[in-house]
């Protein structure tokens, strides 16, 4: 959709602007910003989501990635609130990250949502007031009015939103699927959709992950039901790796579990901390009976214990990966144990969880996923006849998959001219990429630039592209330090001391060192230079030595000292 005239030369008075800043070319990080103008003046704003994302590099030390929330930063007086639609981690974790620099708006989630988050805020040190949704209320944020809608996804208490405005009226989403056997909540409210459907929708804000998949999703009972029958083969110790928020997957495992009488261990922060969120709210009844502390497993035979572990998308640090390395004390994996990978990969994450995997499987354990044994995992996001369904229930004027990558956009724009929409009216988005809707028509406007916002142990934001890419120097191509002793006239007192980690793999390089010698000799007979200078033009010609002789660009570091 390029820059398009109005279709109505109508005089309008109010219109709205949706800004994704994450969420619509790379799966996580969701955040979406919704403004309403009145007379060509911003009204009100308010967000939908505020997630985290996983950077691509990996094990340079970046921990995650936040929204750029640059562009709200001179705008806070108009943000009146912020509505979260579940608790997934890509929805609501960045949120203690950017609160205060948002103005510290009124926030509004479902209610295992909202104990999530103030979990989150108490890792930072920081209580924070959420407001708990009643379905039954319709919300006022200045021209906004939203109600929430219950739908179903992988964790409970997920919703969408329905947003009404003077400008049109505009339905979120967001992740989903249409379970109509889940096991433990209510189907998804039809009702209110149909209602909402009812009232000229002008824009359908819709999950797409699962656009390149036929039929519709499974339910999240037949998963139960392969728990139980796994289970029942497994003759060690059974292990079990999710999404420590998907909570309806592990009450799953635990009813398995007691069928056959094993204890549960839980492993891992996360996993720990939100399967206790979720007792004390009522979600896991059989909490009390079976759960044991992770110390006490040792004590009991290998066919009396169900372990359910953080860390299904193989991440380095995770308690899988830990127990998998034998860095676990008290849990070890032996043969005829099974492990149980009831998660898919998040788009990028397929090496490493493979590699685990692999791991995993040198030590003789059993392990099954979802390439070689159906019904693992049922996804939390709708396939192609739950996005039909979705669209045939709303039935907007325009539709912007969101919650995928780009090429998801792409199948979705191709999936949606079956439903009768052509590519005018699939609006396709880039992170920071407004759509304006005024006069009851869409279109674009000039990209809002964005960054990606590195959080690094406790550093936010400082972590830019030239930190990332010297780890990686480092990490592939090794460090060299040169020391250089010189007098006031920047003459060498002394021999260069050159010192290298991971760059050359022989204890004496001396052929190396002293051509380096020469070059370092070389810049310094040149008179009439600065320390800056000496130092650059001895990296460029350093980097071109070692490229010539070892075919590697180490990260160069030169210090200066003068007497």
């Amino acid at each position: 959709m390029k820059n398009i005239k109005f279709l109505s030369q109508e005089k309008t008075e109010s219109k709205i602007r949706i800004i994704p800043l994450g969420g619509t070319t790379g799966v996580t990080k969701n955040m979406y910003v919704y403004e309403y103008y009145f007379q060509n003046q911003l009204q009100d704003i308010i967000i939908i989501d505020c997630g985290i994302g996983f950077p691509k590099e990996q094990n340079l030390g970046v921990d995650l990635v936040i929204p750029d929330i640059t562009y709200l930063k001179d705008k806070t007086k108009y943000i009146r609130a912020v509505l979260l639609t579940h608790g997934h981690e890509d929805h609501i974790s960045a949120l203690p990250y950017h609160y205060a620099n948002l103005g510290k708006p009124p926030i509004f989630a479902t209610k295992l949502t909202k104990q999530f988050l103030e979990n989150k805020f108490a890792e930072f040190g920081n209580k924070v007031h959420i407001n708990e949704i009643d379905y039954r209320k319709t919300y006022e944020f200045g021209a906004f009015k939203a109600e929430y809608i219950h739908l179903t996804h992988s964790i409970p208490d997920t919703a969408h939103i329905f947003i009404k405005t003077p400008a049109g009226n505009i339905y979120h989403g967001s992740d989903f699927k249409f379970d109509l056997t889940p096991p433990y909540e209510q189907p998804p409210d039809f009702a209110k959709i149909i209602r909402a459907g009812q009232q000229n929708i002008l824009c359908l804000l819709t999950d797409c992950l699962g656009v390149e998949r036929e039929g519709m999703t499974l339910s999240e009972k037949a998963v139960g039901e392969t728990f139980i029958e796994e289970m029942r083969k497994t003759k060690g110790k059974f292990f079990m790796t999710t999404f420590s928020s998907n909570i309806s997957r592990i009450r799953q495992c635990m009813d398995a579990a007691a069928v056959f009488n094993r204890k549960v261990v839980f492993v891992g922060r996360s996993m720990k901390e939100n399967t206790k969120l979720a007792r004390d709210l009522g979600y896991l009844p059989l909490y009390e009976r079976l759960v044991i502390k992770e110390e006490e497993a040792a004590r009991l035979p290998p066919n009396k214990l169900c372990i359910i572990v953080a860390g299904s998308q193989g991440q380095f640090d995770s308690a899988l990966s830990k127990i998998s390395q034998k860095r676990n004390p008290n849990i070890s994996i032996q043969s005829g144990d099974k492990i149980i990978f009831s998660s898919d990969p998040i788009p990028g994450n397929e090496d490493q969880i493979y590699s685990l995997i692999e791991t995993l499987s040198e030590l003789q354990a059993d392990v099954v996923y979802s390439n070689i044994q159906d019904q693992l995992h049922a996804s939390g996001h709708g396939n192609q006849d739950d996005l039909k369904i979705l669209v045939r229930l709303t039935n907007p004027k325009y539709i912007m998959p969101i919650g995928g990558t780009l090429r998801h956009q792409y199948v979705y724009q191709k999936f949606a001219k079956d439903l009768g929409y052509g590519k005018d009216k699939i609006i396709m988005l880039k992170e920071g990429e407004p759509v304006w809707f005024e006069n009851k028509n869409a279109y674009k406007s000039e990209r809002i630039e964005t960054k990606n916002i590195f959080v690094d142990a406790e550093t936010i934001g400082d972590v830019g592209n030239t930190v990332l890419q010297d780890r990686k120097t480092l990490a592939e191509e090794g460090f060299v330090n040169v020391v250089l002793l010189l007098n006031n006239n920047n003459q060498l007192i002394a021999k260069p001391q050159i010192i290298t980690r991971g760059f050359v793999f022989t204890p004496n390089e001396k052929d190396l060192f002293a051509k380096a010698e020469v070059e370092i000799a070389r810049v310094l007979k040149q008179p009439g230079k600065d320390h800056n200078l000496i130092r650059k033009e001895i990296d460029k010609a350093l980097t071109k030595l070692f490229i010539q002789e070892k075919g590697r660009t180490p990260l160069i570091v030169i210090t200066i000292l003068n007497l």
